[in-house]
C-alpha cells in the first residue's frame, strides 16, 4: 500500500492546527479563570479594622486616601442656642492628621480622662470617644468599601 503524501501533509497540518488552537483556547480560559478567581478573591478580601486604624493613626499620606473628602462634620456651634450642631465640610486641604490610638492607661490619667469603644456593623465601623467627667464626646464612622476601610465622617 503506498502512502500519498499530500494525504499526510493534510493529516499533520489539520493534526497541528487543531492541537494548537485548543492549547490558546484553553490558555484564554485559563486567563478568564485566574481573572475570575482575583476578582473574587479580591471582592471577598476583607481589611482587618484594627490594622487599618494602626496605619490610618500613624501615617498621614495613608490617612489622607481613606478619608472620603470632602467630610462631613457635625459639630456644636457655641453661637447658636444650646449649642446646635451645625453641619461643617472638611476639605483634604484642611485636614489635620487624627490619631485614635487607644491606651487603656487613657481612663486613668489626671486629665483628659476617656474611652475608647468599637462597635461593628455590616460594613460599617463606629469609633466612640467618651470622656470621664470632662466633656470629651466624639464619633467616627467609618465604611468597608470593595474591601476597604474609610472614614466618612464625624461627630465632634
Amino acid at each position: 500500500m503506498k502512502i500519498n503524501p499530500v494525504v499526510v501533509f493534510l493529516f499533520f497540518v489539520f493534526l497541528f492546527v487543531n492541537c494548537s488552537g485548543n492549547g490558546k483556547g484553553n490558555r484564554e480560559q485559563e486567563g478568564k479563570d485566574t481573572a475570575f478567581a482575583q476578582k473574587n478573591r479580591k471582592q471577598t478580601r476583607q481589611e482587618d479594622f484594627y490594622q487599618f486604624l494602626d496605619k490610618f493613626n500613624s501615617k498621614r499620606i495613608f490617612q489622607l486616601e481613606r478619608i472620603i473628602f470632602p467630610i462631613t462634620v457635625l459639630a456644636p456651634d457655641a453661637n447658636r442656642i444650646a449649642l446646635e450642631p451645625t453641619e461643617e465640610k472638611i476639605e483634604k486641604r484642611d485636614w489635620e492628621l487624627l490619631d485614635l490610638s487607644y491606651d487603656s492607661t487613657y481612663t486613668t490619667r489626671d486629665f483628659d480622662k476617656y474611652t475608647q469603644t468599637v462597635n461593628f456593623r455590616k460594613d460599617t465601623a463606629h469609633v466612640a470617644l467618651r470622656g470621664i467627667d470632662n466633656g470629651i464626646y466624639a464619633d467616627y464612622y467609618f465604611k468597608l468599601i470593595d474591601g476597604e476601610w474609610f472614614l466618612v465622617t464625624l461627630v465632634e
